[in-house]
């Protein structure tokens, strides 16, 4: 697949609580930026599920994405994503159903089989949870089963069905970070997302090996990816550096098992990187776009070209939230996203 010229951008958003802020706030600054969002043309906003965390506040994404329909106009809304094993397809299957049934076209069911939290946590939300790749690819099949309305004789799905009956479905992705979901999609014939963000190596020969042994299903008849990776933007290199740095910091805790809030710039520039963090600073190098708004367009540019995509989602995470929409509006500019009403007096122009 040859990118277009002009990448669609999306937007995966994890509610992060910044320094001195709360869980309510974190939220309603997802919902600001989901609103920012819509109003500078990014094409999908999705939200991630997150579990006994105190630094990100996104626990139910669907909970979450009917809030945001209902502040935002036209941008696909998503899961980045459900965590599949934690629940009954058919729940899964309602809760979207519903959510295309108010916000018809605009929702995306992405998926993943995480913990999306640590194994004890994963245990309490569902103890009968066997982290088993074949539980995983039957609650699939039965999810797509339960989406189609299919009548299979002899099953569970010949006699319940998922409501609301709507006349759309939600577009169902799979989301990994390490390829062994792109091949389920691949067989499934759902959509790709790869978390660059999450690892660095891999994601562009996940994604061709995807396309190579994607089936086609009734929901999807060509393969359809796209990759999301940490995109820090900022007007000067020197902003930029300090955006990094405290990403690396981030990163590195994480890595640790370190959780405590998001690095201020005071807490990096007092901090002193020994010979192993540098290591691990190297190996976390490919998670993070960084730079000016020029250096941030070639970099995704050429990833989008790596990988083979047309659409790239930015996580940001920052110190300040000013920071935040800073970095994504500089990222509108630069890749010239059409604003909804550029593209209204477009079709305007083209009706004449």
């Amino acid at each position: 697949m040859t990118p277009s010229p002009k990448l669609r951008l999306n937007v995966l958003d994890q509610s992060p609580i910044r320094p001195g802020a709360t869980a309510r706030q974190a939220l309603l600054e997802t919902v600001e930026l989901a609103q920012l969002a819509d109003r500078l043309g990014y094409s999908r906003f999705w939200v991630s599920e997150h579990h006994n965390t105190n630094t990100l506040a996104g626990s139910a994404p669907e909970v979450l994405i009917a809030h945001l329909g209902s502040q935002t106009k036209r941008i696909r809304l998503g899961s980045g994503g459900v965590m599949l094993p934690h629940y009954s397809a058919l729940k899964v299957a309602e809760n979207f159903r519903l959510l295309e049934s108010l916000f018809p076209g605009r929702i995306d069911l992405g998926m993943g089989r995480a913990p999306g939290g640590d194994r004890l946590t994963a245990h309490a939300l569902n103890p009968s949870n066997t982290f088993s790749e074949q539980d995983f690819v039957e609650q699939l099949m039965d999810l797509q089963a339960y989406l189609r309305d299919d009548r299979v004789p002899e099953t569970i799905h010949e006699r319940v069905m998922a409501i609301p009956q709507a006349a759309t479905v939600p577009e169902l992705w799979l989301l990994s970070s390490s390829g062994q979901s792109g091949l389920f999609a691949a067989h499934l014939g759902m959509a790709f997302s790869f978390a660059q963000f999450i690892n660095g190596n891999g994601g562009p020969q996940a994604v061709r090996t995807y396309r190579e042994r994607f089936r086609p299903s009734a929901e999807l008849a060509a393969p359809l990816a796209n990759m999301a990776v940490f995109v820090l933007c900022a007007e000067t290199e020197e902003k930029a550096h300090d955006l990094r740095a405290a990403m690396d910091l981030m990163l590195l805790r994480f890595g640790k098992g370190e959780r405590g809030s998001f690095p201020t710039t005071e807490e990096v520039r007092s901090y002193r990187f020994t010979a192993e963090d540098q290591f691990h600073l190297a190996q976390n190098r490919g998670r993070v776009v960084s730079g000016t708004p020029e250096q941030v367009h070639q970099q995704l540019t050429q990833l989008a070209a790596d990988y083979g995509v047309d659409e790239v989602a930015a996580v940001t995470i920052t110190a300040t939230f000013e920071d935040r929409l800073r970095s994504y509006e500089l990222l509108a500019k630069v890749f010239e996203l059409v604003t909804p009403e550029e593209e209204l007096v477009k079709q305007v122009v083209e009706q004449v």
